[in-house]
């Protein structure tokens, strides 16, 4: 069975193609602002989600590569977008609060580490990413980006 979810009120909903296996957390200002606290994202495939309710999410520019979304009625964070042009083009980071369960997966990765603040901290053994690499993972991936 393929993983469901959606916004608060119900006026997004989606299913993704795949079953997800883990998901992160990232701490870079703009994810803490745009989610309340540190944003879980679940990483989707380009074409890998089926949206009900399109219509209701809209969408911001948050940089020059990247774009978010939220549900237009309750305001609920849906997604991280990356929009600069190459190979991971449309790559997403789904709000892994948006999906109706996490059963089964694992939390296996920590971006923006050097951005997390002092107090914040998880237990356990995960793959852990400075801002550093995290833009030269995304600008050798995609390509001149100059």
């Amino acid at each position: 069975m393929s993983k469901t979810g959606g916004c608060l009120c119900g006026a997004v909903r989606f299913e993704l193609a795949e079953d997800p296996k883990s998901y992160g957390a990232c701490h870079c200002a703009m994810c803490r602002k745009f989610s309340g606290g540190i944003e879980m994202g679940v990483e989707v495939p380009p074409g890998g989600i089926t949206w009900q309710g399109e219509d209701s999410i809209g969408t911001y520019a948050s940089s020059e590569w990247a774009e978010r979304g939220f549900c237009k009625t309750c305001g609920s964070s849906l997604f991280w977008r990356l929009t600069m042009p190459g190979p991971m083009q449309g790559l997403l980071s789904l709000s892994a609060g948006s999906l109706d369960s996490l059963d089964g997966m694992e939390f296996d990765v920590e971006v923006y580490i050097d951005a997390k603040p002092d107090s914040h901290a998880f237990a356990g053994d995960r793959k852990r990413m400075t801002e550093a690499e995290v833009m030269a993972m995304v600008n050798a991936s995609a390509g001149d980006s100059s």
